[in-house]
């Protein structure tokens, strides 16, 4: 066997290789899931959850090619507002997909947004006929 096979470089390189070919399928994963899903719902499922992973292991190994210190914080910070902006961009397009009736009910198993909506509707005046009317939906 060759010392230079299992040098310190050649290991560095192997991780990164591998992580990379992950990341890559969790965000193809991701991008599949967009198409093939059937509702908004699932949808935003599979654009959040695999797609943060698959960055992740992007980063890593970026940073692992990389091989200098600087470039760690700067993909940190990356990594921190994808996991900052994810959730709260999901849970916004999940509220305003339910509030305009762009899901499948019978695909959900319970709904407990129902309530909330009909309390804040009842509270504001403003009813469901009122949201179809603004739609354009009559």
């Amino acid at each position: 066997m060759n010392p230079e096979t299992f040098s310190g470089d050649a290991v560095i390189d192997a991780v990164s290789a591998v992580f990379m070919v992950v990341g890559a399928l969790m965000s193809l994963a991701a991008a599949v899931g967009l198409l093939r899903f059937p509702d908004l719902m699932t949808r935003m499922h599979a654009a959040t959850k695999p797609q943060v992973l698959g960055l992740f292991l992007l980063l890593f190994a970026l940073g692992l090619q990389m091989r200098t210190w600087w470039v760690w914080p700067v993909l940190v910070v990356a990594w921190i507002f994808q996991l900052l902006t994810v959730p709260v961009s999901a849970h916004m397009v999940g509220r305003a997909g339910y509030r305009t009736k762009h899901l499948h009910p019978e695909l959900l198993s319970t709904d407990e947004l129902e309530a909330v909506v009909q309390q804040a509707a009842g509270k504001s005046g403003f009813t469901e006929d009122d949201g179809d009317a603004a739609a354009g939906r009559r």
